[in-house]
């Protein structure tokens, strides 16, 4: 574990992931409180890149669970291996029952999924729960005795505990909030899109062939469209990809006149795309008065 958040801040810098103080400052408390980190936020923001980087940095391997509605236990913490059973019932044909029911639900016959795996790992884990305001209620509170305790409960096998601290981190997308009893055991982390500097501190670091005119001007460009009533907002990784699209285009700079056909590498849907087509001809405008006014 890192010393202080400035250094965890660099750790997370050497991975590229460029993290503001207030946040290393937060997720640092996390680590050293031994409390899960719950990271919520729109889509695109870099809550999960966050997690990715944070196992890097601190050399674990990471497990994850990617959550969707209706994710049980047998997907999330542990499932029996039924056709591994039904073979050893067929070799015990003349055993009693009473000597191999126990032997038929015991660690052999145990399908461990992500959440178990964490457990019972013997190595330093990164646990990621990505998206988990995908999952149901009943799924959410199942966790609560994970994330305060470290252990989790099997009728079969009783408690288990981890044989190592685990790093738990949580991702949301904010589409539904989350009981009391959840947030209270988290040290919560709010991610919102990058300012204007540290976006063009992103694209830099992650596409370093381009041109700081085409950086600058991608990066005010994209800060403009999060200002539209857009479905969705494009995120950081599609500001990279739109950079390197213009790049690819052969273009130095951004030009409103020359983006037609280009807009969906930015945004995903054509009610959005047909949005900023229509505001591009008044930016456009715009920027020619601009540049008579000058």
């Amino acid at each position: 574990m890192q010393s202080s958040p400035l250094e965890l801040a660099q750790k997370l810098d050497e991975e590229g992931y460029l993290i503001d103080p207030v946040t290393a400052t937060t997720l640092f408390l996390a680590l050293a409180l031994d409390k899960p980190c719950l990271i919520e936020g729109p889509a695109g923001v870099g809550k999960t890149q966050l997690a990715l980087a944070l196992a890097r940095a601190e050399k674990r391997r990471l497990i994850r669970l990617q959550c969707y509605e209706g994710l049980d236990l047998s997907k999330a913490l542990y499932d029996w291996n039924y056709a591994k059973q039904l073979l050893r019932l067929q070799l015990a044909k003349t055993e009693e029952w009473d000597e191999i029911k126990f032997d038929l639900f015991s660690e052999e016959f145990l399908l461990s999924r992500p959440l178990l795996e964490a457990i019972l790992s013997s190595e330093p884990v990164l646990l990621l729960i990505d998206e988990l305001d995908k999952s149901d209620e009943e799924f959410e509170s199942f966790l609560l005795e994970l994330l305060a305790e470290r252990q989790v409960s099997i009728p079969e096998l009783g408690t288990i505990t981890s044989k190592t601290k685990p790093i738990v981190i949580l991702t949301s997308n904010s589409s539904r909030d989350f009981s009391d009893a959840l947030r209270r055991r988290c040290i919560h982390i709010y991610l919102t899109y990058p300012s204007l500097d540290r976006e063009i501190s992103i694209l830099r670091a992650h596409a370093p062939e381009l041109a700081d005119s085409l950086v600058r001007d991608v990066c005010e460009f994209v800060a403009k469209v999060r200002k539209l009533p857009l479905q969705k907002l494009p995120s950081v990784s599609e500001t990279i990809d739109y950079a390197r699209a213009l790049k690819a285009l052969q273009q130095e700079e951004l030009n409103y006149g020359n983006l037609l056909g280009t807009l969906s590498v930015l945004l995903k849907y054509p009610k959005d795309i047909g949005k900023l087509e229509e505001r591009l001809k008044k930016w456009e405008t715009e920027s020619r008065q601009s540049k008579d006014n000058q």
